[in-house]
C-alpha cells in the first residue's frame, strides 16, 4: 500500500477498526532499511494515529521517527503528540522504558526549542488536513 492508496482506504481519521491495520503498515515500514522505508506512507501512517489521540502510538510513532535519517527528518515531533503534548510527556514517564526516557528527552529539547510554540492538536490536525487535502489531491478523499 502506498500513500495515496491509505489516504483514500482510511482517510485522515480512520475508524477504530482500521487502527490496527494502520499500525501494522507504519511496524513494516518501521522494521525496512531507509533505503526501502516509504517515508511519506510512514508519514500518512502517523498522521492517521495523531488523528486517533491513543497514548499507546507514542511509542510506535517515536520507534518510526528514530528508525531512519530519512524517517526522523520526515515524521514531525509533532505527530508524538495526538493526545496533547502534557499527555505525551505524561505517558512517556510512566512507560519508563530506555525508548520513553530517550523520547521524553527528545520531546523537551524540541519544547525548549520552540517546536511547541502555540501547539494544539486541533491546529495540528488542520494543519496536516490542508497539507494531505488541498487542491487537487482533496478530489473524492473525505477527511
Amino acid at each position: 500500500m502506498d500513500e495515496d492508496e491509505s489516504l483514500r482506504r482510511f482517510g485522515l481519521h480512520p475508524s477504530a477498526a482500521d487502527l490496527g491495520e494502520i499500525r501494522g503498515l507504519l511496524r513494516a515500514q518501521t522494521q525496512l532499511v531507509q533505503d526501502v522505508q516509504d517515508t511519506e506512507l510512514m508519514k500518512l501512517c502517523c498522521v492517521q494515529l495523531f488523528n486517533a489521540g491513543h497514548l499507546d502510538d507514542v511509542l510506535p510513532i517515536w520507534q518510526a521517527k528514530e528508525s531512519s535519517w530519512d524517517a526522523h527528518c520526515a515524521l514531525d515531533v509533532q505527530l508524538l503528540c495526538g493526545a496533547g503534548l502534557d499527555a505525551a510527556k505524561a505517558h512517556l514517564v510512566a512507560d519508563g522504558s530506555p525508548a520513553a526516557a530517550e523520547a521524553l528527552r527528545y520531546l523537551a529539547d524540541c519544547e525548549a526549542a520552540g517546536d511547541f510554540d502555540d501547539f494544539s492538536v486541533d491546529r495540528q490536525a488542520r494543519w496536516w488536513a490542508e497539507y494531505y487535502l488541498d487542491g487537487e489531491r482533496a478530489e473524492g478523499m473525505e477527511t
